[in-house]
């Protein structure tokens, strides 16, 4: 898959306010300064199409862009630590939830991990909420580029050993790096064949 076009469509905090689902979803979530703005602008090649902040907590809104005029890439706001008050962080809290569990269009969810860190139980815990809701999600690994292939390798073994323990399957990890590009065509590949099938369903359903 190659990426034509992308265009920001809106910013919403309302979840009856999201646009139409009449197109597959796709939504990247992790922790602040995860690395997420960077993946996603790597992935649609568009350099400022996310922006990019040095202070964690940045994305605060469900951002919704529109590829190919076929389906929607959404930046959704980071979890775990972030300079804002304890009720916005439970407000945001219960729009994630919202989202992830009523957005029918939602194919897949990208749960960004640094790949630099050791397990954190944050996103150990956040991946067995996932799995408990029966939500579909991929593991992607960032910033790659800045360490060893050794240590890379090392962190995720130690994040699956983690994983392990109430996983029975594990969930499919990607390693990715914004900075040379790695994990995008897997990535790609994953929301191709997501579209297949959204839209044989799509097209069966309304036949």
């Amino acid at each position: 898959m190659i990426i034509q076009q992308a265009r920001f469509l809106q910013s919403n905090t309302k979840i009856n306010k999201l646009p139409d689902a009449v197109y597959p979803e796709y939504a990247f979530i992790g922790r602040s300064n995860v690395g997420k703005s960077s993946l996603i602008n790597m992935l649609t090649g568009k350099k400022q199409l996310a922006k990019i902040s040095s202070k964690p907590g940045k994305t605060i809104t469900i951002n919704h862009f529109l590829i190919d005029e076929s389906w929607y890439l959404v930046d959704l706001p980071g979890y775990g630590f972030a300079k804002r008050s304890k009720e916005a962080r439970e407000k945001w809290a219960v729009m994630l939830r919202q989202y992830l569990r009523q957005r029918t269009n939602l194919v897949c969810l990208f749960l960004l991990v640094d790949s630099r860190l050791e397990p954190q139980a944050i996103d150990l815990e956040f991946i067995n909420e996932l799995g408990e809701a029966a939500i579909p999600f991929v593991i992607v690994f960032t910033k790659t580029d800045k360490q060893s292939n050794r240590k890379t390798i090392q962190n995720v073994t130690a994040f699956e050993k983690a994983l392990s323990e109430s996983w029975e399957e594990l969930p499919k990890n990607i390693l990715s790096s914004s900075l040379n590009g790695n994990g995008k065509e897997e990535i790609l590949t994953v929301i191709a064949a997501g579209n297949t099938i959204f839209n044989q369903i799509d097209t069966s359903t309304s036949t």
